[in-house]
């Protein structure tokens, strides 16, 4: 009982330190911010990736929290390398649970997109589509806007171009091209 109260108490600090960044930092590439992040979080993050968090999924706002240190956090503080990307799958996975269980609507609407996120990062076209009905259900403009970018690069790629150079993965002449032009970066 005492490891699930401080467990507990470690998604309550995740999310608070999420929500008093906001918006104006959860989107754009802070280097301060990214560290400040890292240095604080690496070690739940990684707990987490090991699957030591499950019983997280247990609880609305949980769940949120890991699903913060296994899809946000790795791209803030892992920027531009593979690692920003490897623990996608099993966020994806948490994200379905949490789904399945309706914790996206015991959430605060801001914050309800960090539930969805993980779908929009899948580089699968039934994940994107998914992701593009969720996030739109949402409400809000640009974050409808990114989802359907997203969704229109997996359909056109497969994938997601400008992760190919740290995932070790080669990059067609088209994807190239994407790139060079000013397609989505990341």
């Amino acid at each position: 009982m005492i490891a699930k109260t401080e467990r507990n108490k470690q998604a309550d600090v995740v999310l608070a330190f999420w929500e008093l960044a906001g918006s104006a930092r959860w989107f754009t590439r802070n280097d301060a911010f990214d560290a400040n992040f890292r240095q604080h979080f690496s070690e739940q993050h990684f707990a987490a990736a090991r699957g030591e968090y499950t019983q997280w999924m247990g609880r609305a706002e949980d769940a949120l929290a890991l699903l913060i240190l296994l899809d946000q956090f790795p791209r803030n503080a892992f920027r531009g390398s593979a690692h920003a990307y490897a623990a996608d799958g099993l966020a994806l996975h948490y994200a379905k649970q949490a789904l399945a269980s309706g914790f996206d609507q015991q959430v605060s609407a801001q914050l309800r997109l960090f539930l969805y996120l993980p779908f929009g990062h899948a580089e699968h076209a039934d994940e994107q589509a998914r992701a593009v009905q969720l996030i739109t259900a949402l409400g809000d403009a640009e974050s409808t806007n990114s989802a359907l970018e997203h969704r229109r690069i997996v359909q056109r790629f497969g994938r997601f171009p400008h992760r190919n150079a740290v995932l070790g993965r080669e990059t067609t002449a088209e994807e190239q091209q994407f790139l060079d032009e000013g397609g989505f970066a990341g």
